[in-house]
């Protein structure tokens, strides 16, 4: 029983009763006679080992009151020999034992007694080696056990006392102990300090605060960032550093270990202590608001905040801020060690939930987000390492991924489910992810992930609430505002690989539309730059883990994360510089990281399991190339076909930007550090051209300008080198890998400063992922073609097109490995018995691209001409046949006498059907291109009558639908197979024609088969029985064809004006596959500038495309060539050459070509809905420095008569296609001006002329005719206020989250000190004009309801042929197709200072940015054209709710809309029909198209480019271009 102080102290006469004390020797001395040390130690061990041997049952009390009276005599409680004090502490100790209940002392002696202990006896504890340390273990076990230390409760004033107690007690257990023999702190000291102080806390009616702060204290111990030591010596060093107090702390400190214990045993008094402790923090924090924020800090908080995150006047200020945020910590790691004392502050610390304050908001939500994860003081534990260049990668069947879980101190943990404890609290919790303000919203996505990453810090969580939280994080993913999208994106980061697939994954993969990682993927094309560059790089470290799964075949994992390189791929298309930087950086550093895989080219000498499913023994080779292929085999064959765009264009840019950058080194040995001894000024000007254009490639231009002129006067020759080593064809992987790391080592030794040279680095980095073969690199071609022949892994099909793109781009790489290619085409080749391998097609086509250049590498054996002929006639697929016949004729020495065999072979016997005849009529199709001298007359003559007579004239499966019928098939028959080659055979032939003069005669017969083909909607014979599915593919065809031609300038000039309108409604054929073929190959020709100027107004009559995609990718396309064409047009400012207009003055042409629309109407609903083509054409095009020019040429359209058909007499009557233009010119006129004032634009009246084509145009020679309908208004009065209304509902569709609070740059009050004078606005006169009618009658106009009438189908149906749109080609074609030149039309198009011309760029090596833009795809003509622009048409601010709860916040979508909504009207369709019908929406299987840039000389003969093209026409167009 615990002893209790007596009343009095009175000396009791020793009972012979019962035993006594026998001690009789004496302890105290008087004054001046003290009792030597030695004998007083031998007397006090006496009575020591006495009392211990004593029972409290059996002994007399009164014996002891003596000795009691002794031991409390201040000459012993303040001796100054240690010994002597332990011995006394060890005797009053056991006094208090044996006379329990009643303790022999008075009040102040039993302070004086607790004095010593407290002050003298506990503190020694924490030295092992002393030499009492027996007697001081001894007088803690006795008040622990006995419980006298509950006799320091009923002392008066105690309250010190019993606040050292707590204090020397956790100090003793912090403090390191460090002996000579190596003995620690025993366990039993701990265990009784524990015990004494739970009984403590839990006789004492109130602790002093001053206590219940020292255990508070104890909890923040495992925070990396407390103090270690509280003693003012060891002050200066007490704070540790974090990520090294984070490595030490693996265990919970025994100081902790015994404050958690006191509060589990005493949780009703601790959890009293507790909440008052918090309650004062609160108090005094809100008390602090009194003072006063200095303005320096006031205004740094209101510019890192919104108006939302504002805090309303009265709440606490920084000081204040800063306890709350200690204490809020501390309640993080209290739940962790012993949630029942936070049962009242909890509520307390919901209430904080709802506060005005934002910062009281803030702190609750992180600490709430951080109790229910289990997350203490230390923080979080580290993320997950998801290492994307790790082999093998990580596998779902790993046991962890995370080693830090082992660390108790940061391991998550909750010895209780927070929402089963306390749902009210929870619930209020969830409720924040509306809360008005995107800070607090932003804490709370922070806290949902670590509660999913912990699963409710190991509690775990129900199945529903899982759900939920998930739900709740795409939700965030989608929010408003950019830190909130931020710190969702950093939530995905921290989750495991096996989160990411089996819990984010249950909603569906990232191609899934609303899925959780369908929204995150949606991030990469963000609006705001800081998310997108937070999300770029985690989606694609997903993969880069995943790929591992992937390759392996794990359904699950490739179901969710295949997309994942399209998503990022497909970000190219938004044309945003910054997004294009990032994209590299995230390519060559997650998907396919440079250091990947992280192992040598030898032995591996211990097992691996890999995650691909397979084990590596020892002793079995391991090839890094091979590893890296095939993880870029599997990454291509994820792509979509965009993507795929996306990533050969890339791949591509090494061929037209190198050249450039090896122009830059040499110029920058020139410079020579800003040295030079001659031609000082040529050379800087050259240098400043280059530097200026390779900077706009870059997402910060000034600072790579900097950078790079930093490089050229650093003159390093050794990094010269290096960068040329990357660049070379001939540098394997690991060469340049080497240069790499040593181009960055040298930068940072020769550079001054740390910030100087990891900026340069970045830049030069940057600029070298564009210049180097990384992925189409030497090393990887051997893996390549073996993963072509074995099919390893089903790669065989895409390691084949990746050899096809390699050898049009780059057949330079294929130069150590040619023999070997040709050594497998020999294997291969066909006999009558044996078919050739499907993959052997692209193998000939990497050998003719190789041989096209270096012929003398080609094999010249009998064996291989032999396997190559054999080819030519019996090749399959047919274009097996060309390539071989490509082969022969570049690299066989005897080329002639073989071509001329071949032509006998292939004449001979010739029956369509016979085994082999699509390889024969393939083999003729390039004979007639390459060697039309080697063929004789009557072979040439044979030749013609094959591909006339037998093969386009006849048809052997007669259709048996309407002969209106029009369809798309994505198989091609044999048939359809013949005719194409046939039409191949007639073009080529005329191609290889040389002899100007003769041409027209020649090409005569061809141009009129594919006009006919255009016209009669690919429909050949009268008899009108070709199938539906021939007649689509014929005509895209004869489009297709029509291109090619003109990419030469003689055939060009046989185009006439009128052939060309026909060609250019191609754009509109009402089936989608058609639209994007003809697209895609103009886009291509186009881009290259291998075409005429006229061709940039066909992309224009997409304005009323159907297909969302395709009209799309034409709007960025567009804007992509505007934005090269303004760099252009921006260095040629003060220069001496032409200024490129192109796209300005494509709106006189486009006046033109509607004009002469089989859909043209005068009524006045029709006008209005025309002028859709001029608001599309604005959207793309006009800017506020080219408007008036383009405006000024659409007023000089009236000015003029049409010349289309013929040139009219001077003094002929106006006809219905002069009326039509005048309609259009004041149609345009009107887009001009109202959509100048939807912009706020204020554009300057144009001074000059402008001529336009002379083969659409002529000039009306009457001044007083000219001057009339130059004043004469053409349009009701009803067109203008329907073309207001559309082009403002076409501009609010695509900018859907337009702010209406943005002010606008061009207000008229911000520009009052202009004086301009603004674009002239005429009246509108009669309509009912008595000459007007007679130049073109027509209805009287009516008023229109609506300008945007709504049509009788939102949705295009297929229809028949003769029911498509009225016809305008029932007129004859002229016979003579020889037409002025059409460049020398553009080129009259000229101002006095504006002259427009196209630009040959290859004429100079000023800057790159000049020339045909380098990242576009061969194929597709896709635009990287860095430094312009973004072309997206939407936008949304961020916008945030006053209100506490709001709506559900909306995520600031970036993917580009249309500009205009859907019409049916424009799209033609055959003859036979009403006017205002509409095409349906086909839709195509896509599948990529491909070219080489291989080019083979004959006898003055020299195939472009794009003579691959012709496989296109055997596949199926992209569904977009």
């Amino acid at each position: 029983m615990a002893p209790r102080t007596a009343a009095t102290a009175t000396e009791i006469e020793e009972s012979h009763g019962m035993p006594g004390l026998q001690f009789n020797q004496p302890l105290s001395w008087r004054a001046g006679k003290p009792i030597a040390v030695a004998d007083l130690l031998r007397r006090l061990q006496a009575l020591s080992k006495e009392m211990q041997a004593m029972d409290q049952e059996q002994i007399e009390r009164e014996s002891f009151t003596k000795v009691a009276k002794e031991l409390v005599n201040p000459n012993l409680l303040m001796h100054k020999d240690k010994g002597v004090k332990a011995l006394t502490a060890a005797c009053l100790v056991d006094t208090l034992r044996l006379c329990a209940p009643d303790a022999p002392f008075t009040g102040q002696q039993l302070k004086d007694i607790f004095n010593l202990i407290i002050h003298q006896i506990l503190p020694a504890l924490g030295d092992p080696s002393h030499a009492y340390n027996s007697q001081h273990i001894y007088v803690l076990d006795s008040l622990a056990v006995v419980k006298s230390i509950v006799l320091l409760a009923d002392i008066p004033n105690n309250e010190t006392l019993i606040t050292n107690v707590f204090k020397i007690c956790f100090d003793v257990l912090a403090s390191p102990v460090k002996i000579s023999n190596g003995e620690g702190l025993q366990k039993n000291v701990e265990m009784n300090m524990t015990a004494m102080l739970g009984c403590l806390v839990d006789e004492t009616q109130a602790l002093p605060s001053d206590a219940v702060d020292i255990i508070v204290a104890q909890f923040l111990r495992t925070d990396p960032r407390a103090v270690s030591g509280s003693s003012g010596k060891n002050k200066k060093n007490s704070i540790m550093d974090e990520k090294q107090s984070t490595l030490l702390l693996r265990q919970l400190p025994p100081a902790y270990n015994m404050a958690k214990y006191i509060c589990n045993a005493c949780p009703e008094n601790m959890a009293r202590y507790f909440s008052q402790y918090f309650n004062d923090i609160v108090i005094d924090a809100s008390q602090s608001s009194g003072h006063k924020v200095s303005n320096k800090n006031k205004k740094r908080h209101s510019d890192n905040m919104d108006d939302s995150d504002e805090d309303p006047p009265g709440g606490p200020n920084e000081e204040g801020i800063s306890d709350l945020r200690k204490v809020h910590g501390l309640l993080r790691e209290l739940w962790r060690a012993c949630p029942g004392v936070l049962r009242n502050v909890i509520p307390q610390l919901e209430a904080e939930l709802s506060a005005e304050n934002i910062q009281l908001r803030l702190l609750a939500t992180d600490t709430f987000g951080d109790i229910i994860s289990g997350i203490g003081a230390a923080g979080p534990p580290a993320p997950p390492n998801l290492d994307p260049a790790a082999y093998p990668s990580n596998a779902l069947a790993d046991p962890a991924e995370n080693t830090a879980s082992l660390n108790l101190v940061t391991k998550p943990s909750s010895p209780q489910p927070f929402p089963r404890a306390h749902p009210q609290a929870y619930a209020n919790y969830l409720g924040r992810r509306l809360d008005k303000s995107a800070l607090v919203r932003a804490a709370w996505t922070t806290g949902l992930g670590r509660i999913l990453t912990t699963s409710a810090g190991g509690a775990g969580l129900s199945q529903q609430e899982e759900d939920r939280l998930i739900v709740d994080l795409g939700r965030t993913l989608g929010d408003s505002d950019e830190k909130v999208r931020i710190a969702a994106v950093r939530v995905v980061s921290s989750l495991s690989f096996r989160d990411i697939i089996h819990k984010l994954g249950r909603s569906g993969g990232v191609d899934e539309p609303g899925s959780v990682l369908a929204i995150f993927a949606e991030r990469v094309k963000d609006l705001k730059h800081p998310v997108r560059a937070e999300a770029m790089p985690v989606l694609a470290r997903i993969w880069g883990v995943a790929v591992g799964e992937i390759s392996a075949g794990n359904e699950e994992v490739c179901a969710l994360l295949k997309g994942i390189p399209s998503k990022i791929l497909n970000t190219h298309y938004t044309n945003d510089i910054e997004v294009m930087s990032l994209l590299d950086r995230v390519f060559f550093e997650q998907l396919l990281p440079l250091n990947y895989p992280p192992i040598k080219a030898k032995t591996a000498k211990s097992t691996q399991e890999s995650s691909q499913g397979h084990t590596e023994s020892q002793g079995e080779s391991v090839d890094p190339d091979k590893i890296r292929t095939e993880r870029i085999l599997f990454l291509v064959r994820g792509l979509d076909e965009r993507a795929k765009k996306v990533f050969y264009a890339n791949q591509s840019r090494q061929p037209t930007l190198g050249p450039y950058v090896s122009t830059f080194l040499g110029r920058c040995e020139e410079y020579n550090g800003g040295v030079m001894d001659q031609n000082e000024t040529q050379i800087k000007e050259h240098l400043t051209k280059l530097i200026k254009s390779f900077a706009g490639r870059f997402a910060n231009p000034q600072q790579a300008s900097t950078d790079l002129w930093k490089f050229a006067k650093m003159h390093d020759r050794r990094s010269y080198q290096l960068i040329r080593f990357c660049m070379k064809p001939d540098t394997d992987y690991r060469t340049f890998i080497k240069a790499l790391r040593e181009l960055s080592r040298r930068i940072v030794e020769i550079s001054s400063s740390t910030t100087v040279s990891n900026s340069l680095v970045e830049t030069l980095t940057s600029l070298l992922y564009q210049i180097s073969l990384i992925v189409y690199n030497k090393s990887h071609i051997p893996a390549i073609m073996e993963y072509s022949r074995t099919d390893e892994k089903s790669l065989a099909a895409t390691a084949h097109e990746l050899l096809r793109q390699i050898s049009s781009n780059t057949p330079e790489v294929l130069k150590a490995h040619v023999q070997a290619i040709c050594k497998t085409l020999q294997d291969e080749a066909p006999t009558v018995k044996k078919a050739n391998d499907a993959g052997a097609v692209d193998n000939l086509k990497a050998c003719a691209s190789f041989a096209s250049k270096y012929p003398k590498e080609i094999p010249q054996d009998p064996k291989f001409r032999q396997a190559m002929t054999s080819f030519a006639l019996r090749g399959s697929p047919a274009e097996a046949a060309k390539y071989a016949v490509s082969v022969i004729w570049a690299a066989s020495e005897k080329k002639e006498m073989i071509v001329r065999d071949l032509v006998q072979q292939c004449l001979k016997g010739f029956k369509y059907g016979f085994e082999g005849f699509l390889s024969r009529l393939a083999t003729l199709s390039q004979l007639v291109l390459l060697a039309p001298d080697e063929i004789s007359q009557d072979s040439t003559d044979a030749i013609l009558d094959i591909a006339i007579k037998q093969i386009l004239m006849q048809v052997r499966e007669p259709s048996k639908k309407s002969a209106d019928a029009y369809e798309w098939s994505p198989i091609i028959d044999t048939e359809a197979l013949a005719k194409i080659w046939a039409l191949k055979i007639l073009v080529n032939r005329i191609r290889s024609h040389d002899d100007a003069e003769s041409l027209p005669a020649v090409a005569a017969q061809v141009y009129q088969v594919l006009s006919r083909l255009i016209d009669q909607w690919g429909e050949l014979l009268p008899a009108r029985n070709t199938p539906p599915s021939h007649k689509s593919r014929l005509r895209l065809l004869a489009a297709r064809l029509y291109l090619k031609l003109c990419t030469h300038k003689s055939h060009e000039a046989l185009l006439t004006a009128s052939a060309f309108n026909a060609l250019a409604q191609v754009a509109q054929d009402n089936i989608q596959e058609v639209r994007a073929g003809f697209l895609q190959r103009l886009k291509k020709y186009l881009h290259h500038q291998k075409l005429p100027q006229r061709f940039y107004t066909i992309p224009f009559l997409f304005a009323f495309e159907p297909s969302d995609q395709v009209r799309s990718d034409v709007t960025t396309w567009i804007k992509s060539r505007a934005a090269v064409f303004s760099n252009i047009r921006s260095q040629q400012v003060g220069s001496s050459s032409k200024v490129n207009t192109v796209l300005e003055s494509v709106v006189a042409r486009l006046i033109s070509l509607i004009a002469h629309h089989p859909d043209y109407s005068n009524e006045t609903e029709d006008l209005v809905d025309l002028s859709r083509y001029f608001i599309f054409y604005l959207q793309t095009v006009a800017t506020e420095d080219n408007l008036s020019l383009i405006y000024h040429i659409a007023q000089r359209v009236k000015a003029c008569r049409d010349a289309v058909l013929a040139a009219p007499a001077p003094d002929a009557p106006l006809t219905e296609a002069d009326d039509r233009l005048y309609h259009l010119s004041d149609l345009a006129q009107i887009a001009i001006r109202k959509y100048e004032d939807t912009q706020n634009w204020t554009v300057q009246t144009l001074p000059g002329k402008v001529r336009l084509p002379s083969s659409l145009f002529s000039e009306i020679k009457s001044h007083s005719e000219a001057q009339r309908i130059a004043e004469h208004n053409y349009l009701p009065e009803e067109v203008e206020n329907g073309v207001e209304h559309l082009l403002k509902a076409t501009l609010r569709a695509s900018r859907p989250g337009h702010s209406k609070k943005r002010k606008s740059e061009g207000d008229p009050e911000s520009r009052e000190g202009k004086k301009v004078k603004a674009l002239p606005v005429r009246k509108a006169t009669a309509t009912g004009s008595t000459k007007e009618k007679k130049a073109t009658p027509r209805k009287a106009a009516t008023k229109t309801k609506t300008p945007t009438k709504a049509k009788k189908s939102t949705e295009p149906k297929e229809m028949d042929s003769g029911e498509r749109r009225r016809s305008g080609r029932a007129k004859p074609m002229e016979k003579n197709y020889v037409e002025r030149d059409s460049e020398e039309d553009d080129e009259e198009m000229y101002m006095d200072a504006a002259v427009e011309g196209e630009q040959d760029t290859a004429s100079e090596v000023d800057a790159p940015a000049n020339e045909s833009d380098p990242e576009t795809d061969e194929n597709e003509g896709i635009s990287a054209d860095r430094g312009q622009d973004e072309v997206r048409e939407d936008g949304k601010a961020d916008e945030e709710s006053g209100e506490e709860q709001r709506e559900e916040p909306k995520v600031e979508e970036s993917t580009p809309k249309p500009t205009t909504s859907r019409s049916k009207r424009k799209m033609t369709s055959p003859p036979q029909s009403k006017p205002k019908a509409r095409p349906t929406k086909a839709k195509a299987k896509p599948k990529s198209t491909r070219s080489t840039a291989a080019s083979t000389r004959g006898k003055a003969i020299q195939v472009s480019s794009d003579d691959d093209d012709d496989d296109d026409e055997l596949s199926d167009p992209p569904d977009s271009a």
